[in-house]
């Protein structure tokens, strides 16, 4: 790179800029902790029951899992609005939809009209819910992104546990204001994230993906160094990422079936986790904890306020695997989280057939064992499985379907599960201790263990090659690859035409079924290198002019007066 001056960043940088903007996209799932959790608490209202007619069993589950079909459709198109506008865009236009939707709750006057605004703010969460992970993941060293992932879950389990004392606090308040302003409080919180947007940086495999170098420099300088894109360790993540890039774009565009064909072992990772994390019950306790604790014998006010006592152990319970996740691995969290929730669900089943005097304070402790069971393993680990096993040329696609099986089965537990504990009570208990001890059983045989392996390496853990050449020549060798059937100029002019278009798939896809071999290079050393500083230095003033920039630099006028 020339030798000329360019405008260094900002004082945020480096793990600062890192953390900061782990723990702001956060506020994603926060916002659906919070949503689901809110709910549990006014469900069981004096006021939510008179304003809407003492709903049924039935329609109080719809309109509480009718949050998960919103979720479940929106999940599955974002796949490929997230590929096409970007992370940090689809961020945005989730929690615009997410407030929009709360607002509609806030207001709402009859059944149906709070069932359509859970619907639209089920939208936004599902734009949220696929997105915030892979964000959260693309943006995160593979030493750090277990770590970072956790943090992410620890705020939406903090969400979670704020709903339940706002909704104990407004249970005070003798009128609708006792369910209204709960409501109304997510607003103000998705607000803040859908501002917070306009600023935060997109991440650096999209932006290399979709030709923005000189920017992509900048943020991965930022995120992982000092801000100096000369940097070695910027440069060589800048060269590893766009070698991936450009491998991808060789190959073209993966289609949903291409990708079930070639990657079935990664699917079944990233859709069983999600699936698992609710058919272990969690959603039970989540929903309906005072309908559960009010079954096991504790009434009105304390039914919430036992809730509220679980929700902080569930927070504190989501910090071990911030040091173990990376340390431990994925595995023994997974299986130890399985068996150990699995236990509490028979006891808390125990607990109720008996019905003797000590069956409630029995039935809370056991609960609060399942849910910090679930806090520090069956809850962080599953939403980074998807954006971590999957290539980038398939991540939002599978991404989107693993979110939807999420969604899915999210709605069947949140429907189901009122009309099962005013059916069978204590049976239901069973049927999730069950699929607990399953799902550790399918983490010990089938899954692979993924921490510590880079994005762009992952092809070894799962022995399933994200692209043909990567099958028979190492990434990182920025080396060569020849079809017996296609001369080396053709692959040549193939890869010049994979750097200027990204859908070129035809003639390679053609040809990747013969023998491929090592011969001239199609990837050329400087395809791998990053932009020039005349690049940067112009892309970095339109940026310091930029909406973006002004705010930059207001924060750090604001930070100077501290120093």
């Amino acid at each position: 790179m020339e030798d000329i001056e360019i405008p260094a960043s900002g004082p945020l940088v480096g793990k600062k800029l890192l953390y900061f903007t782990s723990i702001f996209v956060s506020i994603g799932v926060f916002l659906f902790g919070y949503d689901q959790g809110v709910m549990s608490g006014i469900i069981t209202g004096a006021h939510f029951k008179n304003q809407f007619n003492n709903p049924s069993s039935l329609l109080i589950g719809t309109t509480v899992a009718i949050l998960e079909i919103g979720a479940l459709a929106s999940s599955l198109m974002v796949g490929t609005i997230g590929d096409v506008i970007g992370r940090r865009r689809t961020i945005r236009y989730g929690a615009f939809t997410f407030v929009f939707g709360g607002l509609l709750q806030t207001i709402s006057n009859t059944i149906s009209v709070l069932i359509v605004g859970r619907l639209i703010t089920g939208i936004g969460v599902g734009l949220l819910s696929t997105t915030v992970p892979i964000y959260q993941t693309e943006i995160s060293p593979p030493h750090n992104r277990g770590k970072l992932a956790c943090v992410q879950f620890t705020g939406n389990v903090f969400g979670y546990a704020s709903s339940i004392w706002v909704d104990y606090a407004c249970s005070y308040i003798e009128n609708n204001f006792a369910w209204r302003i709960p409501l109304f409080l997510q607003c103000v919180i998705g607000t803040l994230l859908f501002l917070g947007s306009f600023i935060i940086v997109e991440t650096p495999r999209w932006l290399l993906a979709h030709g923005h170098d000189a920017e992509g420099i900048v943020v991965i300088a930022d995120l992982y160094t000092d801000g100096n894109v000369r940097d070695e360790k910027a440069v060589n993540e800048f060269k590893s990422i766009k070698e991936n890039v450009l491998i991808d774009r060789l190959e073209g565009e993966k289609s949903y079936s291409e990708m079930f064909r070639r990657y079935p072992k990664r699917l079944f990772v990233a859709m069983t986790a999600l699936a698992f994390a609710q058919l272990n019950g969690i959603n039970v306790i989540s929903y309906y904890a005072p309908l559960v604790f009010e079954q096991a014998g504790w009434v009105g006010r304390d039914a919430i306020l036992m809730t509220g006592i679980n929700a902080i152990i569930y927070i504190l319970s989501t910090l071990p695997p911030w040091v173990l996740i990376d340390s431990w691995g994925r595995k023994p969290i997974l299986i130890s989280g399985g068996l150990t929730m699995g236990v509490s669900m028979f006891l808390v089943s125990y607990a109720m057939f008996l019905d003797i005097s000590n069956t409630p304070a029995l039935v809370v402790l056991f609960i609060i064992s399942a849910n910090s069971s679930f806090a520090y393993s069956w809850g962080p680990i599953p939403w980074l499985f998807p954006g971590e096993v999957l290539p980038l040329s398939v991540r939002s696609k599978g991404a989107s379907l693993s979110t939807a099986t999420n969604w899915l089965c999210n709605f069947m537990v949140g429907e189901l599960s009122p009309i099962l504990l005013e059916k069978i009570q204590w049976r239901l208990y069973l049927l999730h201790g069950s699929s607990c001890l399953l799902s550790a059983l399918v983490v010990w045989i089938l899954y692979p263990e993924t921490s510590g392996v880079t994005l762009e390496d992952m092809d070894s853990v799962f022995d399933d090659a994200s692209s043909i050449i990567s099958s028979v020549h190492s990434r990182s060798n920025y080396g060569a690859v020849l079809d017996d059937n296609v001369s080396s100029r053709s692959f040549v002019s193939l890869a010049q035409q994979a750097r200027n278009q990204p859908s070129l798939s035809t003639e390679l896809n053609h040809s990747s079924n013969s023998n491929i071999k090592a011969g001239a290079p199609f990837i050329l050393p400087q395809d791998l290198e990053p932009p020039s500083s005349q690049e940067i230095t112009a892309y970095r003033s339109r940026d310091n002019n930029s909406l973006r920039g002004s705010i930059r630099r207001g924060s750090e006028s604001v930070t100077s007066l501290f120093k």
